[in-house]
């Protein structure tokens, strides 16, 4: 019967080099990725029960790295750091993901300069909701992996998609100058003209 082989190294084994079968060294490149594919097992395991227990902490998780993908070229890696204290409800999580994302908006300006803004907002909403749509696609289809999307959660779901759609109109809304105000603006640029030249004239 074979010896079981211990995983405990004794401080006598410390510094002795890891052997593979064929008594070669193994190389500290190869010990180093097999005990990151060890953490990435006991991570993914870890990710899998918060995901069943807090499915809206995936939606967030998720939706931010699909924006934080789509961001990249302007921003770099990671763009949006993901809160830590989270109110995961759906109006939390949406608030949370429309504000950190349209947080970027004026950097984003500033990165396009002399550009018409109209033009540019349009391009950055198409930008953020692209990645925030899959990031949702992403966070249902681990989910479902996970056979937890039904009932409240997938209603949940739908409700912060709808949310963070509403939050995002709300946001264009803001920043798209009003017809009215720009019209009202070229009326006291006409008149204010009318009124020079009228002067100019009489004082002649």
């Amino acid at each position: 019967m074979a010896t079981p082989v211990s995983v405990t190294s004794s401080s006598t084994n410390t510094a002795t080099p890891v052997q593979s079968k064929d008594d070669k060294p193994v190389s500290v490149a190869a010990k180093a990725k097999a005990e990151l594919n060890a953490s990435i097992v006991q991570a993914s395991l870890s990710v899998s029960i918060s995901s069943a227990n807090d499915p809206m902490s995936v939606v967030l998780k998720t939706a931010l790295t699909g924006i934080n993908e789509a961001l990249k070229s302007d921003f770099g890696d990671n763009a949006i750091q993901n809160a830590m204290s989270q109110d995961n409800t759906p109006e939390g999580t949406a608030g949370r993901i429309v504000s950190l994302s349209t947080g970027f908006f004026e950097a984003y300006k500033q990165q396009h300069p002399g550009e018409d803004e109209g033009a540019l907002l349009t391009k950055f909403m198409d930008t953020i909701k692209k990645g925030m749509d899959q990031g949702f696609k992403e966070a249902r289809d681990v989910l479902q992996g996970l056979n937890v999307l039904n009932g409240d959660i997938a209603s949940n779901i739908d409700k912060t998609y709808e949310l963070v759609q509403k939050g995002y109109a709300d946001f264009v809304a803001a920043h798209t100058p009003k017809a009215d105000d720009a019209a009202a603006t070229a009326t006291s640029t006409t008149t204010a003209t009318a009124t020079a030249k009228a002067t100019d004239k009489a004082a002649a």
